[in-house]
């Protein structure tokens, strides 16, 4: 009996709530979870990487099964969902918890996240330098409840409205044949 296999990739770009809708969609990803990742203090909350002092980033931790989407897949579809050009900035979100930021779970991630950064790079596609760090993965801590699966739960609230309802449906009509739902 075969089973499915799991990885994880864990990546943040600016506030976890849009990673996390947009994620959610994909096929091949088995889950997705928003926490906080590369800082120093051990499981901070919101109010805490929110203060910038914990070094955390708003990051989201990606499972899923690489023979239906591979973690180079995952790293294309992150650079289309956030500017990789703005340090420590995600449109009105300024902070250190915003920035651009790859958590790879091995040697292996990590060799695929520095040539998918050099294709994006190459491509042109920003017209600027990537800012995107590219870390070890360390502890990954997650978010309190109310900050999983954020869009699904709120879609009326104001920043979903206006900043992640648009990223969102911009991703789904760049990568709607990679989505696992009808609809999405």
């Amino acid at each position: 009996m075969e089973h499915a296999t799991r990885e994880y990739a864990t990546l943040g770009g600016g506030c976890f709530w849009c990673l996390d809708a947009a994620y959610r969609d994909v096929a091949g990803v088995t889950e997705v979870v928003s926490g906080y990742a590369g800082g120093h203090v051990v499981n901070p909350t919101y109010e805490q990487v929110c203060g910038k002092k914990t070094g955390h980033a708003e990051v989201v931790r990606i499972g899923f099964d690489p023979a239906i989407v591979t973690y180079a897949d995952l790293l294309r579809m992150f650079f289309t969902l956030h500017d990789p050009t703005t340090k420590d900035r995600q449109g009105a979100d300024v902070g250190p918890q915003y920035r651009s930021i790859i958590l790879a779970e091995t040697p292996e991630q990590m060799a695929v996240a520095r040539a998918v950064m050099a294709e994006v790079t190459a491509a042109g596609i920003w017209g600027a330098p990537l800012v995107t760090e590219l870390e070890p993965a360390g502890a990954f801590y997650a978010a309190e409840p109310e900050h999983q699966n954020y869009f699904a739960l709120n879609p009326w609230s104001g920043y979903c409205r206006a900043v992640i309802a648009p990223k969102v449906s911009k991703f789904r009509k760049t990568f709607a044949a990679r989505l696992s739902r009808v609809g999405a």
